[in-house]
């Protein structure tokens, strides 16, 4: 019985942040204001000589639930989980993203191509490719931060609970997703626009620290989400079993 609920959780957890991982990806072609979202007007900050607000993509929205993920599957199953599920992530990403390119490149039943709308018509072989399409360094920096920031993620969550044992859930979830999503939003838009698009850096990095505060401050508002699911994963376990499987995690 124990067993079954150890790989019960493992399978739905794994699944769960898999699932979010490629979904995000997908919806990250999309650049949404956060500001407009609840009817503010846009910051406007002046970072490095250019004006910048709230404009990410919705992506975003999503990776909040991964970096729960992250920390749930870290702290019951350790660093092997983490990683087991962060590469298989990475492979059926690519995979995905190969499946798109050969969407994009079939060619297009000629009844399709033309959809008539009440503002005109649309080119539906062109939106296809517009929205699914996305460029090569886009797509090398996004695999390459998410797992530099999944391991960076995995390492600072063991270091603070070497120091801190099973308490102050907060400060080793917290602490870690601060980190590694400091990597992550550098590395990703760094390696897609200033490497990638020829950008100006001080523009790259500008969006960088926006996007940067945005996770701060999502990550801080998901800490009482993130003791919810401990308690709710703890109540489905039992006490001796849920701790025992942070111990053997500890210990890997």
């Amino acid at each position: 019985m124990k067993e079954n609920k150890r790989t019960i959780l493992f399978l739905v957890l794994g699944s769960f942040f898999i699932a979010n991982a490629i979904i995000a990806e997908f919806l990250g072609v999309k650049i949404f204001s956060l500001e407009a979202t609840f009817g503010m007007q846009p910051v406007n900050w002046q970072i490095l000589g250019n004006s910048l607000s709230f404009n990410m993509t919705v992506g975003v929205v999503l990776w909040p639930v991964v970096f729960i993920m992250t920390d749930i599957i870290n702290e019951y199953f350790g660093r092997g989980g983490v990683k087991l599920f962060s590469y298989i992530a990475a492979i059926l990403i690519s995979y995905a993203f190969l499946a798109i390119f050969m969407g994009i490149h079939l060619p297009a039943a000629d009844f399709w191509i033309t959809k008539q709308t009440p503002n005109g018509s649309i080119n539906m072989q062109e939106a296809y490719q517009a929205i699914f399409g996305q460029g090569l360094w886009i797509i090398i920096g996004s695999l390459f931060a998410f797992l530099v920031g999944q391991f960076v993620d995995v390492w600072v969550f063991h270091y603070v609970k070497k120091r801190t044992g099973n308490k102050n859930l907060w400060l080793r979830s917290t602490g870690s997703t601060l980190v590694s999503q400091l990597i992550d939003s550098f590395v990703v838009l760094f390696i897609a626009f200033y490497i990638g698009a020829g950008w100006d850096i001080n523009l790259v990095l500008g969006i960088c620290a926006v996007n940067y505060i945005y996770k701060l401050v999502v990550a801080l508002l998901l800490t009482p989400v993130l003791y919810g699911v401990h308690a709710i994963i703890d109540s489905y376990l039992g006490k001796e079993l849920a701790e025992s499987m942070m111990r053997e995690a500890h210990e890997d």
